[in-house]
């Protein structure tokens, strides 16, 4: 019965591919007064039908290559290709994992004192993207040869060289930083468990504790986040195959956007990553491991589901409840009451200010000098004769940030971007927690058990495919000018952006939340809020949103965080928000950004390195990480004021629990002492 799932799932996995791969084609026919616009479901589905009866002949699989075109037999050229690839990306994955057990087991015996500081370590390890990891190493092993005639190892194929070294160490050190903060953190909380306590006091080794006990407890919430981390491992090796100049398989995918190519490319990726975890789920089911809980069958009334029906009048109960509010000024009062309340927190109002100074001042400055950028051709001494540079200039002079290749001015087009990088960041990731919230509560209230098992197992499918080529693949006919413009107008490129980029990550978004409510609706008060009569509309307004509130604020910031970082990918490949514009002149000028958002800064500058150019790339990067870590600020904050809620003690606290134990000592009650130091180092403890 597993295989038979199994299967199905992997079906169904297949047909989304095969419906992501027409997309791009049937974005460039949309234009087309025949095809009906790019909105006509009717033309998409003739389409993606007449493409599976292509992919379903094996005959039809070839390469379009050359002028004029040839075939080439698709699996035979893209074969080797995608085993590099692969090569790559499990070499990373083994470093990363290997590594970040080493370091989480290391770290478990370590010192509170040394600990702490350790955590902020990894905070600011993980705002670092991986476009700035890859450059920094690249910078590092240039510098180190040309100091000592030592080569480390290659930063880039040549001709049928191949690289790994450089690749792999890179590719490896986010999922090793961040599976080892994650380890980290499923340590400390098993070390509060009763078992832990109860095999001290029997005097049972440390070593022996943490290995066969506390690592076997975690290793099934270990093994679901590693998921995460191979997806945003995927969509990394789309920029590192570009950086080191790699021609692996996500070359084949985006060179050409030939529908075959991208299935098969696709298929072949995800097909060895979605086997192993299916296999290993089913090994921890069978082993027992998951425990009772996650394997228990619905026990309950086996209705048969009708998804529109209760979808309907789910949203018709919560209509009828909203026009009854009676103060509904409160909807926005509210709100604000708890937004001004995370603003007492130093963390997020710091993070918070960020964002609205930024953007309020690029709109400002938009206003009032209607996006003007300062530009310099040539620079020349006082005396108006002596050259002193041409473009690009480096700062400080003309202008504090230096230029770009054209003469613009890198800190106006920073301060122009920031509103267009920033706020559609923000409104992304806003629409993809928000719609996923909404959809959640079809997930939780509606479907039973097993309904919500076929969505989760369908929607896990998403984990192995990578999110950034997805992007490329589906974005590139909408921001890319041609020789005859646009096939877009700028509003409508900036809508079809934000729509692509919010659904290929709400079904994620969906089911996160779908089981965060699912967990608070199995909670006993729930059941007794049933019981007084409480309408779903009450229980998702009173007892729901309160619990889940937090936990969706932190999605959120990670979702905006991904944003970026997605940004970061198209602007490496000259994918620009709002569309690229593209010079067809004999001596062409870089692509530009028609918004000037700071991803275009990162594609007109991508060659600036081997020249030395480091201010065409450096400032951009930083604005980038400044960014990343503000929202870090925040969700760190949005952690705190939720703890003060139950009664944690803060470092900021710290103080005046001091002088509480000098009052104490000062009395010379020994027991008071030993029972409130207790008291305090395991309020401490539980926060840390």
């Amino acid at each position: 019965m597993n295989i038979l799932k199994t299967v199905v799932y992997y079906i169904l996995g297949i047909f989304g591919i095969l419906c992501i791969s027409v997309m791009p084609k049937r974005f460039m026919e949309a234009q087309l007064p025949e095809t009906g616009g790019i909105f006509h479901i009717g033309e998409y589905v003739k389409t993606l039908w007449h493409f599976i009866i292509e992919f379903s002949n094996p005959e039809s699989w070839v390469y379009m290559y050359g002028r004029p075109p040839k075939p080439f037999p698709l699996l035979e050229t893209i074969w080797e290709p995608f085993v590099y690839s692969m090569q790559i990306v499990i070499g990373a994955l083994f470093a990363g994992f290997f590594l970040a057990l080493l370091l989480a087991l290391f770290a478990n015996f370590l010192p509170k004192p040394i600990l702490h500081p350790l955590k902020r370590l990894l905070e600011f390890l993980e705002s670092i993207p991986d476009l700035v990891v890859a450059i920094l190493l690249q910078m590092l092993v240039i510098w180190i040869y040309q100091a000592t005639d030592i080569r480390l190892f290659n930063v880039a194929t040549y001709m049928d060289q191949k690289v790994y070294a450089g690749p792999i160490i890179t590719l490896a050190i986010l999922p090793m930083v961040t599976l080892f903060k994650f380890l980290l953190h499923l340590m400390e909380e098993e070390r509060l468990r009763d078992y832990v306590v109860f095999a001290k006091s029997k005097g049972m080794k440390e070593r022996v504790i943490v290995l066969h006990h506390i690592l076997k407890n975690i290793a099934p919430s270990a093994f679901h986040h590693s998921k995460v981390i191979v997806w945003g491992t995927l969509s990394s090796l789309f920029i590192i195959e570009r950086i080191f100049n790699i021609n692996g398989i996500t070359f084949y995918m985006t060179e050409s956007l030939q529908p075959m190519v991208i299935a098969i490319s696709l298929i072949l990726l995800f097909t060895p990553f979605f086997l192993f975890f299916q296999g290993i789920d089913f090994w921890l089911r069978d082993e027992g491991i998951y425990g009772q809980t996650m394997v228990k069958k619905d026990s309950g009334n086996r209705k048969r589901i009708q998804p529109i029906r209760s979808l309907v009048h789910g949203l018709k109960q919560i209509g009828q409840s909203i026009l009854q509010i009676r103060k509904p000024w409160n909807v926005i009062l509210k709100p604000l009451k708890l937004f001004f309340t995370h603003m007492k927190n130093p963390k997020f109002a710091i993070g918070c200010l960020f964002f609205v100074v930024t953007i309020t001042c690029s709109v400002l400055y938009s206003v009032v000098t209607d996006d003007h950028i300062d530009q310099t051709r040539l620079y020349f001494a006082e005396d108006g004769v002596t050259l002193i540079s041409a473009p690009p200039h480096s700062p400080p002079e003309p202008y504090l940030m230096g230029t770009d290749a054209l003469g613009f001015s890198i800190f106006d087009q920073l301060v122009v971007g920031a509103k267009y990088t920033l706020f559609f960041a923000l409104l992304i990731a806003l629409l993809r927690v928000g719609t996923g919230f909404f959809i959640g509560i079809f997930y939780a209230f509606t479907l039973n058990t097993r309904g919500q098992k076929w969505i989760e197992k369908i929607v896990d499918s998403i984990h192995f495919l990578p999110l950034s080529v997805i992007a490329y693949i589906l974005l590139e006919p909408i921001l890319m000018e041609s020789s005859t413009g646009f096939q877009y107008s700028f509003s409508e490129r900036m809508l079809l952006e934000i729509v692509i980029l919010t659904i290929l990550v709400v079904p994620l978004t969906a089911v996160l939340s779908g089981k965060e409510m699912k967990g608070v609706l199995q909670q006993e008060f729930i059941v007794s809020a049933k019981v007084l009569g409480g309408s779903k509309f009450h229980i998702l307004k009173k007892h729901i949103l309160p619990h889940i509130g937090p936990r969706l604020t932190i999605l959120f910031g990670q979702q905006f965080i991904q944003v970026l970082l997605i940004f970061m990918h198209l602007g490496v490949f000259d994918f620009y928000f709002g569309g690229t514009n593209i010079s067809f002149e004999r001596i062409p000028d870089p692509p530009q950004s028609i918004t000037y958002e700071w991803s275009g800064l990162l594609g007109a500058a991508k060659e600036s390195l081997s020249g030395g150019q480091y201010w065409l790339i450096i400032f951009t990067l930083f604005a980038f990480m400044l960014a990343i870590f503000a929202m870090q600020l925040m969700i760190q904050g949005v952690k705190e004021v939720q703890q003060v809620k139950v009664g944690v003690i803060f470092k900021r606290k710290k103080k005046r629990v001091r002088n509480e134990r000098k009052d104490i000592s000062g009395r010379k009650d020994v027991q008071k002492l030993q029972a409130h130091d207790f008291h305090l180092v395991r309020r401490y403890d539980d926060f840390n």
